[in-house]
């Protein structure tokens, strides 16, 4: 089939995980929603890897319509590392927000690994999902999420399958160590099925993703695809189901994304201390950062310090707070902002130009003075600041 455009990015994406999740399953569902199978081959030739082919075909389970992917090899692989798939990806000439999402997903996968055998990141040595198909899995959704505008990623709860799988260490509890460490803080389910409905894989892109997980977001929906897994389920279609849409809030406001918010109420530190500390905390990644006066416990005037951060930010951000300020506890809550677009443009003013901040809301655009841009200008010309502000028209 031929790629649609793109979505454009304020879509998003739901896995409707009835029948559970992996790699292929996910793969066939982009190529149900639009992801061209031709386009994804070219870019999966970039990797340099050989001795497979990939080919996907329409397939019914249960009298539901999927897509299936099925990646053959046809010569020797080797066992990988993460190290040897980190070198792959830093190789390829992917894009750059595909070799992100890629680390990132192996990067979880990683971890995951390193926590069920006790060994360091560097040495975790990767079986079913350092093989061929798993790469190419990966590397493929990360593709297909970048070439479809797709950066909001949302997911209902994994069902679990019950018994023993077999895997390269040979029979473990369903699900295997490491999928059942990637589902940490993820809502799941017990089934009666005796299969493993969540893959290594398909845990580790959601979790890679930075998936929110529960019901369906309030959407329009632009596209639905159901992607095909290898087994047959003798109870129910063994498929997953991806739904595209626009976000219910207006999209003409801005663009709805996820961030982290941390809190922490502060009664002990040194006034001069609190300068550094948001410093500090911007250098870290933080998005912004706010203080205000509270009257804590025991009557105690305190600080509320408040710090909204880019979701992979977290880490750094708590060990900034920990180590820059005296709080000894952080609230931490993830949540949905809707972000107004803006750019910066330069408009000319006769003391020479001046960047300022557009936004356009309702297709109205909005001129925003920059306060350290106008500053400059104020004082290389001595004038008043307020005289500057009033140079910036209120709209282009």
């Amino acid at each position: 089939m031929s790629s649609p455009l793109p979505l454009p990015p304020e879509h998003l994406a739901y896995f409707d995980c009835f029948s559970g999740l992996s790699g292929d399953m996910t793969l066939g569902a982009l190529i149900e929603v639009g992801l061209d199978l031709e386009e994804l081959k070219s870019a999966l030739a970039g990797l340099g890897l050989t001795g497979y082919q990939i080919s996907a075909q329409p397939v019914v389970k249960h009298h539901l319509r999927g897509t299936k992917v099925d990646i053959r090899v046809s010569a020797p692989q080797p066992h990988r590392t993460y190290q040897d798939i980190v070198r792959l990806l830093d190789r390829a000439p992917l894009p750059p927000r595909v070799q992100e999402l890629s680390q990132a997903i192996f990067g979880v996968l990683a971890e995951a690994e390193a926590h069920v055998h006790q060994q360091p990141l560097e040495q975790v040595h990767f079986h079913e999902v350092g093989a061929v198909d798993s790469i190419l899995d990966v590397v493929g959704v990360a593709y297909g999420f970048w070439r479809l505008g797709l950066s909001q990623i949302y997911a209902s709860a994994l069902p679990l399958g019950q018994g023993l799988i077999r895997c390269a260490h040979g029979l473990l509890p369903n699900p295997a160590p490491a999928t059942a460490w990637l589902l940490t803080g993820v809502p799941v389910y017990g089934t009666e099925i005796n299969a493993e409905l969540v893959t290594p894989t398909g845990a580790a892109i959601l979790k890679g993703t930075a998936a929110r997980f529960g019901p369906c977001p309030a959407l329009t929906v632009a596209r639905l695809g159901y992607g095909a897994g290898t087994l047959n389920l003798p109870s129910q279609p063994n498929l997953l189901r991806l739904v595209i849409g626009q976000p219910a809030l207006t999209p003409a406001l801005g663009q709805i994304e996820r961030v982290l918010v941390l809190e922490t109420h502060i009664d002990d530190q040194p006034p001069e201390l609190y300068d550094h500390l948001m410093a500090a905390l911007f250098a870290a990644g933080a998005l912004d950062v706010a203080y205000a006066p509270l009257q804590m416990k025991k009557n105690r005037p305190g600080i509320r310090l408040t710090v909204i951060a880019p979701l992979p930010g977290r880490q750094a951000i708590i060990e900034t707070l920990f180590t820059e300020s005296t709080t000894l506890g952080v609230r931490l809550m993830e949540v949905e902002r809707l972000v107004a677009p803006r750019w910066t443009e330069t408009i000319d003013t006769p003391y020479g130009p001046l960047p300022v901040k557009v936004t356009k809301i309702r297709g109205q655009s909005r001129i925003l003075p920059e306060y350290e841009a106008c500053r400059a200008l104020a004082q290389k010309h001595n004038l008043p600041l307020i005289e500057v502000y009033r140079l910036i028209p209120a709209s282009m």
